[in-house]
């Protein structure tokens, strides 16, 4: 066999590739043997048919799919090998010649990875921002605790109040009739949470058990479902239960009773340590992503589009495993959101872009700067990945593949090579009660984590779903409602391919 690269352009190699007569018709041997035991011709028996009767009866190139898939892949490999090629998409395939006795020509063109014009990427200035712990955060850890263990008190006495948990039927309709997704009997709700769209929940309050009345509210003009927003509609609703959360008081027993800490004070020093910890994790990923920023301003590169199409097809795997440990198929999901895949796939098209760029930038600096990973480093991130698995080191090593770990490898060079570019930085110091409002992807960072939760009647906003409290009957007051705790958001480093 032999190649020639014609050219390279625009991320596109052109090969043509010779093999010989000899080895071709090898080729065509063996397809004829692993296709005739399927097929049938008068005056022989099924699988006996000779090759030159096939041919002459199926057409001379019956073999041909066949035999050049036979030798094309070794053929490629090697020209790929020979010409140090780095290809990231599937050849496309033109066959100039396939006859028995002569040289078989294949004319191929192969998508490269392309190589990035890089200029400044030590020493770039960027703004860090650091996120402390506050009492104020221990704090509200705490009460969240509380929640999570409080008593569900039925109230049988008196009306509806804002903070109270009730059990409501309604349906919605719109000029008089009655709109898909408006309905839901035996829905659980606490009134000041804004589950619902604006005005639904403030007509609840001051209702009584079991009494039935209207609910008249008005579509946002920004609402999800298209022909619901901006309308007027009216709810037809029935109270079923009201009841609401009794917390426990925050003293050594409740220490006791939801930890395996003997006093308060233990269990917030363990809080605080945790949230320190997650809280150190948030600044180095802020340290990445703006000096990834940073560097990113100083890049010139084409990226082909199937590197951009594969990381958004790989945003989506990563989306339907994070549905399914939520117990969502992925469908389920975009129509939560009000979308579809296609439209999924191209919201998702910047971000994957931007990863694939960063990536090549990375690979690229790792290169220039002489970047390497030590078998003990490679063990120190299997041991990690093995605890997570809860299997030992050597298990986990048994199990991966020779290219598994090469992957694994890889992984470590990108981090060790961002770790690099965040220590070089000069950093602009930001004050560290200040926490962003949103946090940009770095290259390795996956998508965002939305919140999700199962599809719920048109009506009601995007939340997370409240654990369920233990429920009591008794015809008290409810406690004083606490403040609705901030929510963070951890994000990952995680390769784009």
């Amino acid at each position: 066999m032999s190649s020639k690269l014609q050219k390279v352009e625009n991320n596109t190699a052109e090969l043509e590739l010779v093999i010989e007569a000899a080895k071709f018709d090898e080729a065509l041997e063996r397809s004829y043997r692993k296709n005739v035991k399927n097929i049938v011709l008068p005056g022989f028996r099924k699988g006996k048919a000779p090759r030159k009767m096939v041919e002459r009866v199926y057409g001379a190139n019956v073999f041909h799919e066949d035999a050049i898939n036979f030798v094309l892949q070794e053929a490629y490999e090697d020209a790929i090998e020979e010409h140090k090629l780095d290809p990231v998409d599937f050849p496309e395939v033109e066959v100039k010649q396939a006859e028995a006795g002569k040289d078989l020509l294949i004319d191929l063109k192969v998508t490269v990875k392309p190589v990035p014009e890089i200029g400044t990427y030590k020493g770039v200035s960027a703004k860090e921002v650091i996120f402390a712990v506050e009492d104020a955060d221990v704090d509200r850890e705490l009460a969240q605790r509380q929640q999570r263990n409080a008593r569900l008190i039925t109230v049988e006495d008196r009306a509806a109040q804002d903070g109270d948990l009730v059990n409501i039927d309604f349906e919605g309709f719109v000029d008089g009739t009655a709109f898909p997704g408006g309905k839901g009997e035996g829905y659980d709700l606490e009134l000041g949470s804004g589950q619902f769209i604006p005005g639904f929940e403030e007509q609840i309050v001051g209702k009584k058990l079991g009494e039935e009345f209207d609910v008249n509210v008005t579509f946002p003009e920004d609402y999800h479902a298209e022909d619901l927003k901006g309308k007027a509609a009216t709810f037809k609703t029935k109270l079923n239960t009201i009841s609401y959360r009794e917390v426990p008081e925050l003293d050594d027993e409740f220490a006791k009773d939801v930890s395996e800490f003997d006093t308060l004070d233990e269990l917030k020093a363990d809080i605080r340590s945790k949230l320190e910890k997650s809280a150190a994790e948030r600044t180095k990923t802020e340290q990445q992503n703006a000096v990834m920023d940073a560097v990113l301003e100083n890049v010139t590169v084409d990226i082909p589009a199937c590197m951009v199409d594969k990381r958004v097809e790989s945003i989506v795997r990563e989306n339907e495993m994070r549905m399914q440990q939520q117990g969502l198929t992925f469908e389920q999901y975009l129509g939560y959101i009000g979308s579809d895949l296609a439209q999924f796939k191209e919201q998702m098209r910047p971000q994957a872009e931007r990863q694939v760029k960063g990536t090549l930038v990375l690979e690229k600096i790792a290169e220039l700067e002489n970047v390497a990973v030590s078998d003990e480093e490679l063990d120190a991130e299997l041991t990690k990945m093995a605890e997570g698995y809860q299997m030992d080191l050597e298990k986990i090593k048994s199990i991966l593949r020779p290219e598994d770990l090469e992957n694994v490898r890889d992984d470590c060079k990108i981090n060790k090579t961002l770790d690099l570019l965040v220590e070089n930085a000069k950093w602009t110091k930001e004050s560290k009660a200040k926490k962003p409002a949103a946090k940009k992807e770095t290259a390795k960072k996956e998508p965002a984590k939305k919140e999700t939760a199962k599809k719920e009647p048109a009506t009601k906003k995007e939340t997370a779903k409240k654990e369920p409290a233990k429920k009591e009957t008794a015809k008290k007051e409810p406690a004083a409602k606490k403040p609705a705790a901030k929510k963070t958001t951890k994000t990952t480093k995680k390769d784009a391919e």
